[in-house]
């Protein structure tokens, strides 16, 4: 590996992203939002309720698959891929 310290980096970085995106989805818009958002209405259920039950773990599903797409591009970037 030509950059230990520059792959951790990215990492972190990559991860802490994520971690962001699922805390502002689960936590922010699932409890501390969750009053006004359910002045929305979406297939019946209020907004609040369904980023509390539903949307954090779709987001969730999702953020996978871009954190694997990601560190498959971020482990040929630095060159440490699996072949």
């Amino acid at each position: 590996m030509k950059n230990p310290e520059g792959y951790w980096k990215a990492n972190l970085r990559l991860l802490a992203g994520c971690l962001v995106v699922w805390f502002v989805c689960s936590f922010v818009l699932g409890i501390i939002f969750a009053e006004p958002l359910n002045a929305i209405q979406i297939g019946g259920y209020r907004l609040g309720f369904w980023f509390a039950q539903q949307g954090a773990i779709y987001v969730f599903l999702v953020l996978i698959f871009v954190y694997v797409s990601r560190m498959n591009r971020l482990d040929r970037e630095f060159d440490v891929h699996e072949d």
